[in-house]
């Protein structure tokens, strides 16, 4: 099994067991910083050497997945898991947006097997992360003027997460090449390890949501492990439409299943103070961010190339 894997499964351990094991704050924030900005920089890096253009139709596909997805999580939500209607698209939110930590597990996964993936990604990735923001608010509470937009917006586009990312991007993307030589053994060639540490503080926080799971019940485990299926078909299938690589077929699969555990809790805890976190949580983190880090990132592989063979004939 590969060893960042294995760290997730030690804090996960730790943090069922009631350890003591936690990671400074201080810590903490620096290898979320590092991990992002070394996501952006790869993504960067790539995309300096081809037209940003040509890039239209995929910015414009990520952002119709980020549209769709929470459409689909929100009746299902309502209806079948009977939640309240801020609670349903609260939830959808966090299923239409993306999770950092797990496209870094697809890309060390990819690099592991050598398997190259498409450089536009990590940009997607940044895409992704504001179009469910916008849909789950509306699905709350329509266009209300009680809605903070100036407040959600400063949220969504200033806040550390996407600020890292654009960050690295803009880095990697305007810098020599030769010149990153000499971050390249901090940002590059640790980043697995960076990774390992990052998965095991994951590990330790998604312990944290074992009681909420006990106290929904088996809703919010089978909805955290349906609704990542689903969104990984809609993944591959756009990204072999737009012509993705393998590689980054796979990735977008991956952004489609994945929920968001950073961005979308901090903008609806601004706009949807009523709406309860635990249940979004409980879902995104005791359940879809460990289905995906364990077994989630070869399955959509694996359907992603019988997709592939099926619409291709390869």
């Amino acid at each position: 099994m590969d060893p960042v894997i294995l760290f997730f499964l030690f804090g996960l351990a730790a943090g069922l067991m009631k350890s003591e094991l936690r990671l400074p704050t201080a810590v903490y924030d620096g290898v979320s910083m590092l991990l992002l900005l070394t996501i952006g920089m790869k993504g960067g890096v790539e995309l300096a050497r081809q037209p940003f253009l040509g890039l239209l139709p995929d910015i414009l596909g990520a952002l119709a997945l980020g549209l769709i997805l929470p459409l689909i999580a929100f009746p299902v939500l309502l209806k079948l898991g009977r939640f309240k209607r801020v609670d349903a698209a609260s939830i959808a939110a966090h299923y239409g947006s993306v999770s950092v930590g797990t496209f870094a597990v697809g890309i060390a996964w990819l690099e592991a097997r050598g398997i190259p993936w498409d450089a536009q990604m990590a940009l997607l990735l940044v895409v992704m992360e504001v179009p469910a923001i916008l849909v789950g608010l509306l699905l709350a509470r329509g266009l209300s003027k009680e809605t903070q937009w100036g407040e959600v917006a400063r949220e969504v586009f200033l806040g550390k997460g996407i600020m890292l990312l654009l960050g690295g991007l803009l880095i990697g993307w305007l810098s020599d090449p030769e010149g990153l030589d000499a971050i390249r053994p901090l940002f590059f060639d640790l980043f697995k390890g960076v990774l390992a540490i990052f998965l095991l503080e994951m590990g330790l926080i998604t312990a944290t949501q074992a009681s909420s799971l006990k106290r929904y019940g088996l809703f919010l485990i089978g909805f955290g492990i349906v609704m990542p299926l689903v969104g990984s078909v809609l993944g591959s299938l756009l990204g072999l439409a737009l012509g993705l690589t393998p590689g980054g077929v796979l990735l977008l699969a991956l952004l489609a299943a994945s929920a968001s555990y950073i961005a979308v809790p901090a903008a609806m805890r601004i706009s949807l103070p009523q709406a309860n976190p635990t249940l979004s949580l409980a879902a995104s983190l005791g359940v879809t961010f460990p289905f995906n880090v364990l077994v989630g990132v070869p399955i959509y592989w694996q359907l992603s190339e019988t997709l592939r063979a099926l619409f291709t004939g390869a």
